[in-house]
């Protein structure tokens, strides 16, 4: 279903079309396209043009955009995650909310044989973990709040038994939470305790981010 729906929207990239002209871009049956379209209009990616015809729909542009911020991110973040991984020796990662989860939009890797390994786009809950208790806390809140109890939030064995983490809120120049900054490594190297080991490192990545990012 995914598959026949990206084949719908990249017909209807060049220009509008009518249900009978998209049933011949795709190539799928009548009721299939009809189905299809119109499912992808609930949703915003499709839209009806005044001319009762199939066009990419507006919710695609916030989707873009959301894109295109992340990526500028992720970039800009590249230095101070690479820092944080040489500082800690453990894995760094930055996260953004997605509605209900948090996903990966980058992520160094730590040296040593035992290590966490998290994949770029890969996506969690936000109940599970520091960085998604961070970013569910924030929800459109600034930062530093109450429910900040400093500068950094930890977790241990809370995603994945016998792993720890630490992250830091990154925020724009309102004090908006935008993202959160994570370094996570087994428990036998981050102890129980990792926010005192990692915490100041974590934090610093994080002001380190808004900088580069030029989000302050």
């Amino acid at each position: 279903m995914i598959d026949k729906s990206v084949v719908v929207l990249n017909a209807l990239e060049a220009r509008p079309l009518s249900l009978n002209d998209l049933v011949e871009a795709t190539s799928f049956s009548r009721a299939t396209t009809h189905r299809l379209a119109v499912a992808l209009e609930a949703h915003g990616l499709v839209r009806r043009d005044a001319d009762g015809r199939f066009a990419l729909g507006v919710r695609l542009i916030a989707l873009g955009r959301a894109a295109a911020e992340a990526i500028a991110l992720a970039g800009a973040a590249a230095p101070a995650l690479a820092a944080l991984r040489d500082a800690t020796g453990e894995s760094a990662q930055l996260y953004v909310r997605e509605g209900d989860r948090r996903v990966c939009i980058a992520s160094l890797e730590s040296p040593h044989g035992l290590r966490t390994i998290v994949p770029m786009g890969a996506s969690f809950p936000l109940d599970l973990g520091s960085a998604g208790k961070l970013l569910a806390a924030a929800d459109g809140a600034r930062a530093p709040q109450p429910w900040v109890p400093s500068p950094w939030v930890q977790s241990v064995g809370e995603r994945e038994a016998g792993v720890a983490s630490v992250s830091a809120p990154v925020c724009d120049d309102a004090g908006t939470v935008v993202a959160a900054v994570s370094v996570s490594g087994p428990i036998e190297r981050t102890t129980r305790q990792p926010g005192r080991r990692y915490g100041a490192d974590v934090e610093a990545a994080a002001r380190r981010i808004e900088r580069d990012a030029g989000l302050r």
